[in-house]
């Protein structure tokens, strides 16, 4: 069974950080490419960033480089993400998240409320 466990969300004041890592189990950890995704309250889903199977390259949604990083170690089969610098307009549910043979995987998610 494919498991995605994200964690790490929490309350945290503006200008604040979190990590949020995700555990993965039950797939090929070191194959796929992984990404984060959120969602703000009453919007749709945002991609946030991704990282490439060996971790050598990472993406980020426009505005976000500087700020959030995603890193992996697939001894651990663990991707994280970590935010700086966090805004009002960061709040949301994340996501880790995958596609296996064209089918999405992700898991119940961790909130981040950003708020004074």
């Amino acid at each position: 069974e494919v498991q995605f466990v994200e964690s790490g969300g929490g309350m945290v004041q503006p200008g604040g950080s979190l990590r949020l890592p995700c555990a993965v189990s039950g797939l090929s950890f070191g194959v796929y490419e992984m990404s984060w995704v959120r969602q703000a309250p009453g919007k749709g889903p945002e991609w946030v960033s991704g990282i490439n199977p060996t971790g050598s390259h990472a993406y980020y949604k426009d505005g976000m480089k500087g700020r959030f990083t995603i890193s992996r170690d697939n001894g651990e089969s663990t991707v994280w993400l970590q935010m700086n610098s966090l805004k009002s307009e960061d709040s949301g549910d994340y996501y880790c998240t995958t596609t296996v043979n064209s089918l999405p995987y992700w898991g119940q998610g961790t909130q981040v409320n950003v708020s004074s």
